[in-house]
């Protein structure tokens, strides 16, 4: 649907269970990707990488993000800029919510090829 404006509230989007731990809720548009995802304390997304710029903001809780060489906590009101095809792996820390911006767009998620999301 080239050109059409499109409102959607988060309250109308079905939040889709991913694990036992983490859950998101998804908005994709022609070029982009934006995810609104909860995950419990404890929680892991397992080492990954992928061709998108991601845009990661937490706003409740903290992520402890692993890169091969470094690694970094996201507390609540920071932005985190992960680069296109950098691998790394997510742990949960204290319940949190966060939103994430993906470009391009997660073809991957809409196609189902999320399975490392799925544990």
């Amino acid at each position: 649907m080239k050109n059409e404006v499109r409102k959607i509230s988060w309250e109308a989007l079905e939040e889709e269970r991913l694990s036992a731990t983490v859950s998101r809720q998804m908005v994709t548009g022609e070029k982009a990707t934006l995810t609104r995802m909860s995950a419990k304390n404890g929680a892991e997304i397992p080492r990954h990488s992928h061709p998108n710029e991601e845009y990661m903001m937490v706003t409740s809780g903290a992520l402890r993000y692993q890169f091969d060489d470094s690694e970094m906590v996201v507390n609540a009101n920071d932005v985190l800029i992960v680069p296109p095809d950098v691998p790394h792996s997510i742990r949960v820390e204290g319940d949190a919510t966060f939103f994430v911006f993906f470009s391009p767009a997660r073809e991957d998620w809409l196609r189902g090829e999320d399975q490392y999301l799925r544990r």
